[in-house]
């Protein structure tokens, strides 16, 4: 390998190196410090390295994607320099590694093939852009040009490492050593998987999946002990998924635990009744707030409440609504003009207001003892705080 291809290499594998540190430090405050202030490539909405970080597509097996992007530029390091390395005696195995450059452009390829996987991940489906991460994508493709030798194509050198990799397996000490190391990964990423000691936001995930899943039979218009001297008020809305799942836990919660009342509260995100929107978003979630309130007055809040959570991704129109609430023996007549009266709509601004007033301006939120959540939390912190606030385990 020529002196400046070699300079080349490792400055773009330090700098791919440097990059995966700052991710790291990014997931790591991201994940694990409550008290860690917003990184500097969290900008908006969009571009949001911390929002990335949260997500479950941040890791893989287990490991978060930062770590993976270390080993790898520790992978590019090393090929820069492995014919330099293995001319050390005690080091002189290394020699099997033969055509160096071919293998950083293979591992460059690779990387950058995995990485527009990842870019497509961010763009439409989570909707945020790590721009750290999109660096560390060019960085890969880079790497492969530079590398590249010049008188084989990438498809001779993909060829060339594979061909490599067959005769290295082909000599017994080298073989053993690489199932060696094949059985340490698996038994680490099994761990890794299966015990999410890295990643806690894909925990929480599996634990909101199963809480969503889950059903409990609740009926009238109080969940909860009536009596109870904790009385947590949760802020929900229809079109919201974690509100759906906020519902559900809540739920969950009110059979598993004595002494808490939960008090639903309607919030639209909707300007059709919620005049604190300042465009349209969850379009329609105002009528289906009012035939909630409406079917409190027959007593039913939550069975409606429960079956349109449930049949949330149909209901589009008032029509749907009221096939919903069909069958749940209302009295139809009554539900349709209770949900269109004056009475119902300053119900529900005033709830509008009052979350206004105690600064709640997303959903899904609760107030417990004047403490304020907004957004999903797991079930088992959420279990915890109810029981530090004054719930009773139901034995």
């Amino acid at each position: 390998m020529d002196k400046s291809k070699r300079i080349t290499l490792t400055i773009l594998a330090l700098i791919g190196f440097a990059l995966s540190i700052e991710l790291c430090v990014v997931y790591i405050n991201a994940n694990f410090n409550p008290y860690a202030l917003s990184s500097f490539c969290s900008v908006n909405d969009l571009i949001d390295c911390d929002g990335a970080a949260k997500t479950v597509h941040s890791q893989c097996f287990g490991v978060p994607l930062c770590f993976w992007g270390i080993f790898l530029y520790f992978l590019f390091a090393f090929f820069t320099y492995v014919d330099k390395i293995s001319n050390l005696k005690f080091l002189g195995f290394l020699k099997v590694f033969k055509h160096p450059e071919s293998y950083l452009t293979a591992l460059g390829l690779i990387a950058f093939v995995l990485s527009m996987v990842l870019a497509g991940i961010s763009l439409f489906e989570i909707n945020k852009i790590c721009i750290l991460c999109f660096c560390t994508y060019f960085i890969n493709l880079f790497v492969a040009l530079v590398a590249k030798p010049a008188d084989e194509s990438f498809v001779d050198v993909i060829k060339t490492s594979f061909a490599d990799f067959i005769d290295a397996l082909k000599v017994k000490r080298y073989a053993i050593s690489f199932f060696i190391l094949v059985l340490i990964a698996i038994g680490f990423l099994t761990y890794t998987t299966i015990s999410n000691v890295f990643t806690p936001q894909v925990k929480q995930y599996k634990q909101l999946t199963k809480t969503a899943k889950d059903s409990y039979n609740v009926s009238g218009n109080i969940l909860g002990d009536p009596d109870a001297t904790l009385v947590v008020d949760s802020y929900t809305d229809y079109h919201c998924p974690f509100c759906f799942v906020l519902n559900t836990m809540l739920y969950r919660a009110a059979s598993e635990l004595d002494n808490v009342k939960i008090v639903h509260h309607n919030l639209p995100l909707d300007n059709a009744c919620n005049k604190y929107m300042p465009g349209p978003m969850h379009d329609g979630s105002c009528l289906m707030a009012k035939y909630a309130i409406a079917a409190g007055k027959q007593g039913k809040f939550l069975e409606l409440n429960t079956a349109m959570f449930d049949k949330e991704a149909e209901i589009k129109t008032e029509e749907d609504i009221l096939a919903v609430a069909k069958k749940l023996n209302l009295d139809m007549e009554k539900l349709q003009t209770d949900a269109h009266s004056k009475a119902v709509e300053e119900e529900l601004l005033k709830d509008i207001d009052k979350a206004n007033e105690l600064g709640i301006d997303g959903t899904p939120a609760l107030r417990i003892n004047m403490e304020t959540k907004v957004g999903i939390i797991s079930y088992d912190e959420l279990k915890e705080k109810l029981i530090k606030a004054g719930a009773k385990e139901r034995k």
